[in-house]
């Protein structure tokens, strides 16, 4: 019996990777109705993804982030609908989120669901990075879209708008229909692809903000849980830890790397030293990489890209001083090495964040 975790312990989060296969397809099926209902070929959907048709839908089946990100960016350039991404998100609600749903109806207050949201986030496949806080009369979701997002200005804005469209599709299973958000930031000028629909958010809108973010009264977190119940939600706190420890099983070895590579991205330790930080010879660390389908320099280069398309799309950093960040001894390797995992330069991501 596993001693009791305190709740949502960021230090026993499973470290996910972009390409570990350990999500549910509950996403990925919610884009693909949204766009076969508009009479868009299955074929067209899933370019690219490789998932078999049969999959889509299929409970035992799983999937990476990477794989639903590109049907995201099929989705974008499949579609005209200017409301798609939200109304992808507004299709998902509570019920589709298995355990990690239930919980948050649950909850015995508004304020422990929008914890229990944020920190068990990991659970749900999430395409952003979310972080709610409460200020003197209003609370926010702040949202970021991840690493394959950041360097397509476009895929950035659909990530976005999808994940404010699940986060009200859920705020109103909990809440009640009723709830609306004072305002929604967002930090892109408007654009004319897409855009969010103001009859079903009933907000304002603003752009080129600091954040993306939804902003609401804490009037509506003092409301009665009527859903939430004291008794059993620690039980299913319980469950949702387990599958916590399940994905941390189905992540792996590659998990603990990445781990370790964040400590100190700037002075990574030799695949030697790792092995023995992790307690197991050099020929064990090759041979459980391989069978996850990984390499330790893929690790590495994969957190390095991460690291350096943040800092290109949300600072004014150098490229010096990037470089000198993940460990590079001058900028000219810093961009042959971004460009080889990109194809990009990294002139390319800051123009491309610039532009509506």
């Amino acid at each position: 019996m596993r001693a009791k975790k305190p709740l949502g312990s960021r230090a026993d989060f499973p470290n996910v990777g972009a390409g570990d296969k350990v999500y549910e397809t509950t996403k990925l099926g919610a884009v693909f109705d949204m766009l076969a209902s508009h009479g868009i070929p299955a074929e067209a959907i899933l370019r690219d993804v490789n998932i078999p048709l049969e999959d889509v839908h299929a409970p035992q089946a799983r999937i990476s982030l990477k794989q639903l990100m590109t049907v995201c960016r099929n989705a974008r350039q499949l579609s005209i609908e200017p409301h798609l991404p939200y109304r992808i998100g507004a299709s998902i609600h509570i019920s589709t989120y298995g355990m990690y749903g239930y919980a948050l109806l649950c909850c015995p207050d508004f304020r422990k669901a929008m914890e229990f949201a944020m920190r068990y986030h990991v659970l749900a496949a999430p395409l952003a990075s979310i972080e709610f806080r409460e200020d003197t009369g209003y609370a926010k979701w702040i949202i970021e879209p991840n690493l394959h997002a950041l360097g397509d200005s476009a895929l950035y804005r659909f990530v976005t708008e999808m994940q404010i469209g699940i986060h009200i599709s859920l705020m109103r299973d909990i809440m009640g229909p009723g709830f609306a958000p004072s305002e929604i930031d967002l930090v892109y000028p408007h654009a004319q692809d897409f855009d969010l629909p103001s009859d079903h958010i009933r907000c304002a809108v603003r752009f080129e903000q600091p954040a993306n973010q939804i902003v609401f009264k804490t009037e509506w977190l003092d409301r009665s849980a009527d859903l939430g119940n004291k008794t059993t939600y620690p039980t299913i706190l319980t469950l949702c830890d387990d599958l916590l420890e399940d994905l941390r099983l189905r992540v792996g070895v590659a998990g603990k790397i990445r781990a370790v590579l964040l400590r100190d991205i700037a002075n990574p330790p030799s695949f030697e030293t790792m092995a023995k930080l992790l307690g197991v010879n050099d020929r064990s660390l090759r041979r459980q990489l391989r069978q996850q389908g990984f390499s330790f320099r893929g690790l590495r280069d994969e957190l390095r890209t991460h690291i350096a398309l943040k800092y290109l799309r949300s600072t004014k950093l150098a490229n010096e001083d990037i470089a000198l960040a993940l460990g590079f001894s001058d900028a000219a390797n810093f961009r042959r090495a971004f460009h080889r995992w990109t194809n990009k330069a990294p002139s390319d991501i800051r123009d491309d964040s610039e532009r509506p």
